[in-house]
């Protein structure tokens, strides 16, 4: 998608595939430098953050008194969502488990959510999307050549979380997402979920039905489950010393936790996307993102990260396979799968979006608020 001369980060690994990417005379890049400039307010601080997470902690254990719950959390049977679970319990706090089920699961991560459910005493919910629904939605962003295909589920997941939270009266929803290992992702990589504008554009050029039972979360959704439903969205792992590495040691030792295989891979068709038709259509390998942030929370090199990006993201075999399960469940034939992988690459600016009107929200709601 870049036209731009090569250039990477000497810092991390992230480079000119990104469009936006910016360096300074020291060859840094703008999101190594972005991350280091935001970390010292979003990671774990010692005692500092121990005496955050026990308010924190206090808040929803008194906001359930009298509750059968007194959070949910959204879990995926991944690293994160499964290590806050886990998490919850050691705290003492009762949360519902809720897993947002868009017929994607591999059999692993169903494990692992039974597992975790069984093996922790924690109930568990699951909210399932019509499929028929879902899947067009899908092809609508796969056949409009932008990044964002697991946007539908980033929609998804929120908008599930906090229907059930409100339906049972819980004003805390716990979730997995944390700065030390998400702390860096290009916009144009994956464009913000909430802008309904955007989302409205791609499914009327490109869906073939209407959405009927579909949930959507923008900002209009988020405001009135914040303000009218008091409930609150908490990222307890930036308030603990986290560890992918050591929470995957701590989940397989005492929950039977299995692992998938990759970022995200808890979901066949994510795994997909990531491994395969981003970097064959756009360029895009999200293993740079991910293993910048690691570079920079210390969790791994610069070196061995490169080492890792010297590999392709798919084995070839392997993804011959998963093409043909793709598309036989998204119902189309790999033909038009090919078609639609030829078409120029787009990202969101090439279509109608709410982006400056988001940006302008969300910075007076910061101003006005701090989250937990």
């Amino acid at each position: 998608m870049s036209t731009r001369t090569y250039q990477i980060c000497t810092r991390c690994v992230m480079d000119t595939s990104d469009i936006d990417i910016t360096f300074d005379n020291k060859g840094y890049c703008n999101h190594c430098k972005d991350y280091f400039a935001r970390i010292a307010q979003r990671v774990y601080l010692g005692e500092e953050s121990d005496r955050q997470l026990e308010s924190i902690v206090e808040q929803i254990k008194k906001s359930g008194q009298n509750k059968e719950y007194d959070c949910v959390i959204g879990i995926s049977g991944g690293i994160d969502s499964s290590y806050v679970a886990y998490l919850s319990k050691q705290l003492g706090l009762r949360p519902l488990l809720v897993h947002m089920d868009n017929g994607w699961n591999s059999e692993i991560s169903v494990k692992n959510i039974k597992n975790i459910a069984d093996k922790l005493g924690l109930d568990y919910q699951s909210y399932v999307l019509d499929w028929d629904e879902f899947k067009n939605i899908q092809l609508a962003f796969f056949k409009a050549s932008i990044p964002e295909m697991e946007t539908p589920t980033d929609i998804a997941i929120p908008a599930a979380l906090h229907k059930i939270a409100a339906e049972h009266g819980i004003k805390y929803i716990i979730s997995g997402g944390n700065f030390v290992t998400e702390g860096i992702l290009p916009k144009t990589w994956h464009y913000n979920a909430k802008d309904v504008k955007y989302l409205k554009y791609i499914l009327k050029n490109f869906g073939a039905k209407k959405i009927k039972t579909f949930p959507l979360f923008g900002w209009k959704e988020e405001a009135y489950y914040k303000t009218i439903k008091g409930i609150r969205m908490v990222y307890i792992l930036n308030y603990v010393p986290f560890s992918k590495s050591e929470a995957m040691a701590t989940l397989e030792t005492e929950l039977g936790w299995k692992y998938y295989g990759g970022k995200h891979y808890e979901s066949k068709y994510t795994g997909f996307v990531q491994s395969y038709i981003l970097p064959e259509k756009f360029n895009i390998d999200y293993r740079r993102a991910t293993l910048s942030t690691q570079i920079c929370a210390g969790e791994t090199t610069r070196q061995l990260a490169l080492e890792e990006l010297s590999h392709k993201s798919y084995v070839d075999e392997k993804a011959a396979e998963e093409k043909a399960y793709i598309c036989k469940k998204l119902g189309i034939h790999i033909n038009d799968f090919n078609i639609i992988m030829n078409l120029p690459a787009k990202i969101y600016r090439d279509y109608p979006n709410d982006e400056q009107k988001l940006d302008f929200i969300y910075s007076i709601y910061k101003l006005l608020n701090r989250s937990l």
